[in-house]
């Protein structure tokens, strides 16, 4: 009866570590990660919106809990410029306000365990925006680029979004919209009539889970 017990002891101190270490890669949380493109229309009420552009980027997400994940993500609108200057087209001369942003936010998932998953999203960051002028070249193309610089700005920005995963296996299909509104200031808010600046984003993620 003794050695009974002794080998009951020893199997059940041998398991521990293996149990916690089971517990550990169960616990542990799961991520996302997704590269997107798309495009971004505005909505402004300066002369009829924004342009049509395009947008690419990035988004890491990580499950807190079963239905809600902590997200963070980095891209590129290529033109939010007013509608108004689409009339440069015409012109030798061209006129872009692009956008690099970062953000962080939270994302709310139905339907975890479903490979058909709706999502609502709210988010906050940052967009560096830039006037870019085209058109013409020499020293004179040089001195404006070169002045316009230094009117780039760094403005906060809020987001909110909603989508749909299409999940089999690790790999993500992704069908979503954004709505960023960016607080604009300088120039880029003068050239949008002193107006923040309405941009929403319809795109398409493809991505793997681990």
């Amino acid at each position: 009866m003794h050695r009974v017990l002794v080998l009951l002891c020893l199997t059940g101190v041998c398991a521990l570590p293996a149990a916690a270490n089971a517990q550990t890669i169960q616990s542990a949380p799961k991520m996302s990660i997704q590269g997107f493109g798309g495009f971004t229309f505005g909505d402004s009420s300066f002369v009829g919106g924004t342009s049509l552009g395009s947008t690419f980027g990035g988004t890491l997400a990580v499950d807190l809990t079963r239905n809600i994940q902590a997200i963070g993500e980095f891209g590129r609108m290529s033109d939010i410029r007013p509608s108004l200057f689409n009339l440069l087209e015409f012109t030798p001369a061209d006129l872009r306000i692009p956008a690099w942003y970062g953000e962080g936010g939270v994302r709310f998932i139905a339907a975890p365990h479903s490979p058909v998953r709706p999502y609502g999203e709210a988010s906050f960051g940052f967009a560096r925006l830039s006037t870019d002028v085209e058109g013409f070249n020499g020293t004179a193309y040089d001195v404006v680029e070169t002045g316009l610089g230094y009117l780039n700005r760094t403005e906060p920005m809020l987001g909110v979004g909603a989508g749909v995963v299409f999940q089999g296996g690790p790999f993500a299909l992704d069908v979503g919209y954004r709505y960023n509104k960016i607080t604009a200031s300088g120039l880029p808010s003068f050239l949008n009539g002193g107006n923040d600046y309405h941009v929403n984003d319809v795109r398409i993620g493809f991505g793997v889970r681990f």
